[in-house]
């Protein structure tokens, strides 16, 4: 007599795997984040770039290429430790955007203006530059003269990038490129941040030359 082994017609159990992540849409400056669904994130990733878009990385590689030489006046002209690393950092992260724009406009076969295209007699300069008075000013001073009025300046400077910002969002289907989005919504953060660290350094240094 053939004896068949009795097997288990119960079928396995399948764990059900994590629910897929959300896709999360950073929100403009000032606007909350929103998740959206695969089908709209697909749809975005094809949104073209506009002429707003071009002029607004070509202004401001001019901007942050004025941020760098203001940096560059720190290490002759203050002592202040606090003064070197708040250099420094502006230096590193301007320095890497100004690449990062240069590349962007390269890849889209835009004209890439040249860092020191703001020193061209007649140049339009972006908000919050400084006027070839205002950067002799800056690079006549020494000590806690200088400290005081870069950090001064260098908050107007900040601000006029946070306006340029505020300028490309609010013309129609501009600002809506992924790499675009992503840049403006780190300077809003990062230099909103940094005009915050520099009022709180400005207002220790009025209290010590009091």
């Amino acid at each position: 007599m053939t004896v068949v082994a009795g097997t288990s017609c119960r079928a396995a159990r399948v764990e059900p795997g994590p629910p897929p992540a959300p896709i999360v849409q950073p929100g403009a400056p000032g606007k909350s984040s929103r998740v959206i669904a695969a089908a709209e994130a697909r749809d975005l990733s094809r949104v073209q770039y506009t002429a707003a878009d071009v002029r607004f990385m070509q202004g401001m590689i001019s901007h942050h290429a004025q941020a760098l030489e203001m940096t560059a006046l720190i290490a002759s002209r203050s002592t202040r430790e606090d003064m070197r690393k708040l250099g420094l950092r502006i230096e590193l992260s301007q320095a890497d955007e100004i690449e990062m724009m240069q590349g962007w406009l390269r890849a889209r076969r835009q004209e890439t203006p040249d860092v020191h295209a703001h020193h061209a007699h007649g140049a339009t300069l972006m908000p919050g530059m400084l006027t070839p008075e205002e950067m002799g000013g800056l690079a006549g001073a020494k000590d806690t003269a200088f400290d005081g009025l870069f950090l001064e300046l260098m908050i107007k400077h900040h601000q006029g990038a946070l306006i340029m910002v505020q300028d490309l969002l609010s013309q129609p289907g501009a600002g809506q490129d992924s790499d675009i989005f992503a840049f403006t919504s780190d300077i809003t953060a990062d230099q909103s941040m940094e005009i915050a660290r520099m009022g709180a350094m400005l207002a220790t240094l009025k209290e010590l030359v009091q």
